[in-house]
């Protein structure tokens, strides 16, 4: 999700000890290779599809065995009062970076990714389009995750974030993005060895058919950051194009929808339009860029687009 800028930390506080002393007590097999398999990173699943082991983006979400052996953690996630979607213990070892990169997919175009640092130390910094903050153990951050950014773990022990995602209540936004109080008053959350919390999970939020109007504002989005990675005549041409295919594509998009609605009617006929713009934008998108983060635009058009138009 887009953010103003690149990084806010909330007023809020944790029982620090608590979840320390949760998240060690998690056996080894609760760590699983990151799905990249990026060397040095690990996650223990908290909040997944169905609760299973896997890191779709997808599907209905619900706790796993780990989290339910986690009260303090169920109670911060609780306290927050949104609608969680996958969520993870994050673990970073010792002398390892996380690679540059933006988070482009269509999980991501409504969705904000909640920091609360567990373990870490000074050495552990967090980049974002050309800004550095150390998140501090016992803090809550979002971040921009479509500027580019990476991690770096330059100490000597493991950095394990609480990470979860949520597209936020109107609420959550003005807590984290307002005027915050001086930090001697910001609330804490407190560990309560008797709640037991509701923890609101995402539902499955996919249909058979993407609505017209959500494809309309993705690629309005999506042409509004259009550059080319060479200013030349040629390439402004192609930008202008491909915003002609984009606006041709929503038109007949609509159409489809207002003949067979969003249900599963005419799939065949939804795939090949969307196997049109494919084969006719990405040649287009070939040396242009979005301009917010210098990502390739066909990447972006196919991770944030293409893949949920008609998903499976």
């Amino acid at each position: 999700m887009r953010l103003p800028r690149p990084f806010y930390q909330l007023p809020i506080r944790f029982d620090l000890a608590r979840l320390q002393a949760e998240v060690s007590a998690l056996p080894p097999d609760a760590w699983a290779p990151h799905p990249d398999h990026i060397e040095g990173n690990s996650a223990a699943r908290l909040i997944t599809v169905g609760g299973a082991e896997t890191d779709a983006h997808a599907g209905t979400m619900l706790p796993t065995r780990w989290l339910e052996q986690m009260p303090y953690v169920q109670q911060v996630l609780a306290g927050f009062g949104v609608v969680w979607s996958r969520s993870r213990l994050m673990r970073l070892g010792p002398k390892v970076w996380v690679p540059e990169h933006a988070d482009i997919n269509h999980h991501w175009h409504t969705r904000v990714r909640l920091h609360i640092p567990v373990f870490t130390s000074p050495a552990v910094r967090f980049h974002c389009d050309g800004e550095s903050v150390h998140m501090g153990a016992g803090e809550a951050w979002i971040f921009d995750n479509w500027r580019r950014h990476h991690v770096e773990n330059e100490g000597d022990a493991d950095r394990i974030h609480l990470v979860a995602d949520t597209s936020g209540t109107a609420g959550f936004w003005h807590f984290a993005l307002g005027e915050h109080p001086p930090r001697a008053a910001w609330p804490e959350i407190a560990y309560d060895p008797a709640a037991r919390p509701e923890l609101l999970t995402e539902s499955d939020q996919r249909l058979p058919v993407m609505p017209a109007a959500e494809v309309q504002w993705l690629l309005d989005d999506l042409r509004a950051d259009l550059a080319a990675e060479t200013d030349t005549a040629e390439a402004r041409t192609r930008v202008a194009r491909l915003g002609m295919v984009f606006e041709s594509f929503q038109r007949d998009w609509r159409q489809l929808c207002a003949l067979y609605g969003m249900g599963g009617q005419g799939l065949a006929e939804f795939r090949k339009l969307a196997e049109r713009l494919r084969e006719t934008a990405c040649p287009l998108a070939a040396g242009l860029i979005m301009r917010s983060n210098q990502v390739e635009a066909f990447l972006v058009l196919e991770k944030r687009v293409l893949m949920a138009l008609v998903p499976g």
